[in-house]
């Protein structure tokens, strides 16, 4: 039997965060991790998806380029040389995090774990025991059960060894909306099947239909209201059925239709740590489970499903079980938040509809600006960008910003950090604008 002062379930974003914080506290620490280290994110999820999205932004760079008197093409993405680049880059990472797991003495266990009791594991025919243990075995991709055979979910995405002619994606949220724009941006015929009659549903509305208008002007077809209810494989491709009777065909069918948390091998009964409806661990402020000892963090829980998010979560419970700092805990307000659509699209802290109901229509005031940016105006591109405040109150404290457009994927974070800290719609109107930029829009607006 080995004998550690912290077990960690899941070698992701939020477990190797935790473990690392709490060894560099001193602890003896044990993460286990069956499959590849870094988890979803690094492997299948934001490293492998932002190295495609830059891939797609240059297309469109290209494009852009011939309509400014550029001569030539890039011409079509070599996708196999572009993933082996793409790869090469993710495998060290996995050597940076190998690197300081070793020189910390963190025991790294290639194995699942399942709880026997809440202080002790089991994992490959080991027994491991620890007064604290965390969970942090993160998330997977769903997929229909009428469909289980068909079609591939985002973690084959990244696995596919060509860029489709035609691709349908089910699906509203940030998969769905991400993985259809660095597809049409790379030349792929692209329909987006939406079973609502809106996508992204926990962002501004407004922002959210401003970028399927944007969406729909590109040529990618978004269908709202699209309740697939069949699939099947056909001599021309795989098509997909609407309930209302609607099909679509395509070479490749994704689906983007949510994310469980995976805790199927844990057993966490034998714990006493209890679920809610949905799958998710059920911790309090502190990370704790309802069982004396264990703890959860990232994607197995119902926080953020952000790496940001599980990366704080795991050094603040570190640092509160080994730091000597009892009252720390995740701070999980205003969290900010991108999705790399084409445009990419920026929101931190409430939407104007979440404003209204929280304080009232008449503490609420709304600033909002549409424009083009100088590279899409000199292109004789039609399609603008738009942000917009949602302030609160007689001071007008920022309750929520929203960008959509070029550059809106780096312009959010610091001004974030002014939502963070309170800051007043006056407080924007007295900052210097930086001219010319699509940021200064942000202090000028009216």
């Amino acid at each position: 039997m080995s004998t550690h002062d912290l077990i960690v379930l899941g070698g992701g974003s939020g477990g190797i965060a935790t473990a690392i914080r709490a060894a560099r506290h001193g602890a003896r620490v044990a993460l286990l991790e069956p499959s590849l280290i870094g988890g979803t994110c690094v492997n299948v999820g934001c490293v492998p998806k932002k190295a495609m999205w830059l891939a797609a932004e240059l297309a469109q760079a290209g494009r852009l380029a011939a309509t400014l008197g550029f001569a030539g093409s890039l011409g079509r993405l070599d996708w196999p040389a572009f993933i082996a680049r793409r790869q090469r880059y993710i495998e060290a990472i996995h050597a940076g995090y190998r690197q300081r797991i070793d020189e910390l003495g963190i025991e790294m266990i290639a194995a699942a774990g399942r709880f026997e009791t809440a202080q002790r594991i089991v994992a490959d025919g080991r027994v491991l025991e620890a007064p604290q243990i965390v969970v942090a075995t993160g998330s997977r991709p769903l997929r229909p059960r009428f469909a289980a055979n068909l079609g591939i979910d985002s973690d084959g995405f990244f696995a596919l060894d060509a860029c489709p002619r035609r691709a349908a994606i089910v699906g509203s949220g940030y998969v769905a909306v991400e993985l259809a724009g660095l597809l049409h941006a790379l030349g792929a015929e692209v329909d987006l099947l939406v079973r609502g009659d809106r996508l992204l549903a926990h962002f501004d509305e407004e922002i959210a239909r401003r970028l399927t208008g944007l969406y729909d002007t590109a040529g990618l077809r978004v269908r709202a209201g699209f309740d697939t209810a069949a699939a099947e494989e056909t001599a021309d491709g795989l098509r997909v059925r609407a309930a209302d009777g609607r099909e679509v065909t395509a070479d490749t069918l994704i689906w983007a239709v949510g994310r469980r948390p995976d805790t199927r091998a844990l057993d966490l009964q034998a714990a006493g740590v209890t679920c809610d409806a949905q799958g998710h661990i059920v911790v309090d402020a502190w990370q704790r489970t309802s069982a004396a000892g264990v703890h959860a963090v990232g994607d197995v829980t119902a926080a953020p499903a952000l790496t940001p998010v599980a990366i704080a979560a795991g050094r603040a419970l570190a640092d509160r079980l080994f730091g000597g700092q009892p009252e720390r805990r995740l701070d999980a307000a205003d969290v900010p938040t991108v999705i790399f659509s084409h445009p990419p699209l920026g929101s931190v802290g409430l939407g104007e509809a979440e404003a209204r109901e929280r304080y009232g229509d008449a503490a609420v005031k709304v600033y909002s600006t549409a424009f083009r940016p100088m590279l899409t105006a000199l292109a004789d591109g039609q399609a603008r960008s738009f942000i917009k405040l949602v302030c609160v109150g007689e001071e007008e404290r920022i309750a929520g910003l929203h960008v959509l457009g070029l550059g809106a994927d780096e312009l959010l974070q610091g001004f974030a950090v002014a939502v963070k800290m309170g800051a007043r719609k006056a407080d924007f109107d007295a900052t210097m604008a930086i001219h010319p930029t699509s940021a200064e829009e942000v202090v000028l607006i009216e």
